[in-house]
This record gives C-alpha cells, sequence and structure tokens, in this order.
C-alpha cells in the first residue's frame, strides 16, 4: 500500500490561487478558518464550473500529481481535463499536498454561485481566498445528513453562534 502525503492544505490553495482557479474552501477547512475547534485531514473546494475555469483547475490538478482515490488505498492516476472534470459532480483526490475533494454541489447548495454570496476572503497562510460562511458549511451539513457531518453539527453551531456574538460587540464597539 502506497503511503498518503501529508495533508498541506495550504500548499493545494497557493497553486490554485496561483492558477487562477475561481474557487471557494468548504467543508471543515472552511469552518476550521472561521473558529470551528477540530481538526480535518482533508480540503474540500467548490470550483466556478465554466469551461475556462475548469481548464485553469485541471492544470492546477496536474501541478499537485492528483490521483484518484480508491478503496483499496492506492492513488488511481486518470486524465486531468477540463471537459472530464466536468463530467462528475465530485471529485475525491489524493494530491501530493494530501487529500483534496472537489464538490460542485455541496449538498444542500446550488454551487459556487450559491455559496459566493455569503463567502468571506480570508488570508490563510499567505493565501487569499474565498471561504463558505459557517451558516453555508452547516447547511450543507444538514443537507448531507451523514453521520460523520451530525457529528459536527453541534460544535459547527456553538462555532456559529460565538462568531455572531462577537460580531455583535464590534459593531456596539
Amino acid at each position: 500500500m502506497t503511503t498518503l502525503p501529508s495533508f498541506m492544505p495550504f500548499r493545494a490553495l497557493e497553486t490554485l490561487s496561483r492558477h487562477g482557479v475561481s474557487f471557494l474552501v468548504m467543508g471543515a477547512v472552511a469552518a476550521i478558518a472561521q473558529g470551528y475547534p477540530l481538526t480535518t485531514q482533508e480540503l474540500d473546494i467548490t470550483p466556478a464550473p465554466d469551461a475556462h475555469n475548469l481548464e485553469r483547475l485541471a492544470a492546477a490538478l496536474d501541478e499537485l500529481n492528483a490521483r484518484l482515490r480508491s478503496p483499496s488505498g492506492e492513488p488511481v492516476p486518470f486524465p486531468i481535463e477540463a471537459k472530464l472534470l466536468a463530467q462528475a459532480a465530485v471529485w475525491t483526490l489524493t494530491t501530493d499536498a494530501g487529500p483534496l475533494d472537489i464538490v460542485f454541489l455541496p449538498a444542500g447548495t446550488s454551487g459556487y454561485e450559491d455559496l459566493r454570496r455569503d463567502a468571506l476572503e480570508l488570508d490563510l497562510q499567505g493565501v487569499s481566498v474565498l471561504v463558505a460562511s459557517l451558516a453555508d458549511v452547516i447547511r450543507s451539513k444538514e443537507a448531507a445528513n451523514r453521520p460523520k457531518d451530525q457529528a459536527q453539527l453541534p460544535a459547527l453551531r456553538q462555532t456559529l453562534e460565538l462568531v455572531r456574538e462577537r460580531e455583535r460587540q464590534a459593531r456596539l464597539g
């Protein structure tokens, strides 16, 4: 069995940004960037689905040596092409920067433009990226309704309340 690469989400984010990919960070990394107190070992992104963006995404994935994650744990090479990327709603990949999930339509959303409305632009270790709002992360996890998502929801809701309270306090001065 192949040893998986270390989880280096900031390397993946930097590569995507350098290639000019329009995307936003979803899932646990988005929540952690906003104060969620747990950890994760994979990066979830939602890219804009237009053809030019998928060309840039394919170039970034090629640089990251993206391969399909398989049940056996052995990464499976595949042709990284924009037209192919457009044919699936979800890509579960292994890259030289660690696990990367590309999710065009996260549960409970209509995709990039829907999530972009409330996304925050954050600096994550020197890389400026759009990050899904905590409310949208929660909305997606509620809609997915998987056991692992259900287990995370109480802490996510509590984190959202803390963020909202900080925002209220900041407005009051």
